[in-house]
């Protein structure tokens, strides 16, 4: 892989790096089917199942407290970014917001364009998890997931859903579209948690 877009990581950085990982000399865009458009006047946020009913306009999300995140970003195509600079909210500050059923332990994000991936609650609410909504001091753009996605720096990027606007809190694990496709369930990248073993991967 390593080439025109992609370098190994040197020593410092190899500390880093998942293994299978190569560093992007860019930052890619990886999407399956089109780049769904939403301004921030369109754009609303959902919340349902386990949690009482909630939909937030953009000034409703943007009235939460914003805080700057320096983030690697490690992709289950096998590169990795390392200090992503995003502006956000933090999961928890969110979670704050709303009122979740104790009997909630998995997490559906639902986004624009019908893309879907679960999460457990335990790797949802941790206090690294965040909603961005600026990527390098800019408006987050459309193709990495603009006006908002969801980033989970400890897992792989497919969990960090990009054009999130929805969800859905459930009482057991159920599986979003790339897990249903032989994705991993959880997605760990140092335990190279890429593909489910039901598929045979």
């Amino acid at each position: 892989m390593p080439g025109k877009f992609f370098q190994q990581p040197n020593q410092e950085e190899s500390q880093r790096v998942p293994p299978g990982q190569h560093l992007a000399k860019g930052f890619p865009v990886l999407t399956y089917g089109a780049t769904p458009q939403v301004s921030t006047e369109d754009w609303e946020f959902r919340v349902w199942g386990l949690a009482k009913p909630i939909l937030l306009t953009w000034s409703d999300f943007m009235a939460l407290p914003h805080h700057e995140f320096t983030a690697d970003f490690h992709c289950v195509t096998r590169w990795s970014k390392l200090d992503v600079k995003w502006t956000g909210i933090k999961v928890v500050d969110f979670m704050g917001l709303i009122e979740v059923d104790p009997q909630a332990v998995h997490v559906m994000e639902h986004c624009y364009g019908g893309y879907t991936t679960n999460i457990s609650m335990e790797d949802f609410v941790r206090e690294e998890n965040f909603f961005a909504f600026q990527l390098f001091g800019e408006p987050l753009p459309a193709e990495h997931g603009g006006p908002m996605r969801l980033v989970i720096p400890h897992l792989y990027a497919w969990k960090s859903a990009k054009w999130i606007n929805s969800l859905e809190f459930l009482n057991r694990e159920e599986l979003g579209f790339w897990e249903r496709n032989g994705y991993h369930r959880r997605g760990e990248p140092w335990a190279e948690e890429r593909y489910s073993s039901a598929f045979g991967f």
